[in-house]
């Protein structure tokens, strides 16, 4: 079967298609992805723009025509926080599927983290034990632990790379503040996450800790999705005192960094540090798997 995720995230809208079928893991066939950057296109009441909205109607229409060029018999699509958190979702999903034919699902925070712990776990089996999941996105982080394949917990917090960029650095507060705004944030939900016990694994997924890990001396990813790769503290440690002295172009020359994401990687570095400090992670494996391989999982588990 050949399906497809459409992804519309805060920084990024991605198409993933797949074959796919129960039992087995999905293999990539293509993708197709653009930089949206919805959460920069928020106006002051919290609306998405009329800009942002046709910038998404646009990758939209395009990744439906992907999708039947490649054959796809089902496309999954959903939205996360940035259109999750706008006062407007209502109309630009609206939007969306007048002009597209594409009814994209608006997804809850918890159901970003719980499916997020579904791939994770699928991809390390049980052999993890109990599960520590941690998935920084453009504008929220993802935290779920547990010893199955569903999480004790699932917290979705607005901590987001680009939430915090936007909000905070570009909105003339100093590090330092946005290091404690981060640490008081996770230290109130922590609890519930450490009241289960230590975790015998701890993961992170996505692109900001990919990132990261590679800024840090991971392989890069033509190296290939089994090789193992580890964001170790000591490292995040060093690597945050670095980019707090450079601009954005220089950041962007690192290895690992996208153009588009270079001026939100100190954000996400300090929501990392403080993961690693308040949960105490000598190191965190990154996991090729992450929220659109859950939905799959998911979809497919449901046949």
């Amino acid at each position: 079967m050949r399906m497809g995720v459409l992804d519309i995230g805060s920084n990024t809208g991605h198409l993933l298609i797949v074959d796919a079928h129960r039992g087995a893991a999905p293999i990539p066939a293509h993708k197709f992805k653009e930089s949206l950057r919805l959460s920069e296109h928020v106006d002051d009441d919290g609306s998405i723009s009329a800009e942002g909205i046709s910038r998404l109607v646009k990758y939209v229409v395009e990744a439906r025509a992907e999708a039947e060029e490649n054959g796809c018999s089902t496309v999954l699509a959903f939205a996360t926080s940035a259109v999750r958190d706008a006062v407007n979702a209502d109309h630009v999903l609206a939007t969306v599927r007048q002009a597209s034919g594409v009814d994209v699902e608006v997804m809850p925070g918890e159901d970003e983290a719980r499916l997020t712990f579904l791939a994770v776990r699928r991809w390390f089996g049980w052999s993890s034990g109990r599960l520590g999941v941690f998935d920084i996105g453009g504008g929220s982080l993802e935290i779920a632990v547990g010893s199955d394949e569903e999480p004790d917990v699932a917290q979705s917090l607005p901590l987001g790379a680009g939430r915090l960029t936007r909000e905070w650095l570009e909105g003339g507060r100093s590090r330092k503040e946005l290091r404690r705004h981060v640490r008081s944030s996770m230290a109130e939900n922590a609890g519930k996450v450490l009241k289960g016990g230590a975790f015998d694994h701890a993961v992170a997924t996505s692109k900001t800790f990919r990132s990261l890990a590679r800024m840090c001396g991971a392989a890069p990813s033509d190296e290939g999705q089994f090789v193992r790769r580890v964001l170790a503290h000591t490292d995040l440690q060093a690597l945050v005192q670095q980019l707090a002295l450079m601009d954005t172009d220089e950041i962007s020359e690192l290895p690992g960094v996208s153009a588009d994401r270079a001026h939100q990687i100190l954000a996400g570095a300090v929501v990392a540090e403080a993961t690693m400090d308040l949960f105490d992670l000598d190191e965190l494996e990154i996991c090729p798997w992450a929220l659109r391989e859950g939905v799959l999982l998911q979809h497919l588990d449901h046949l």
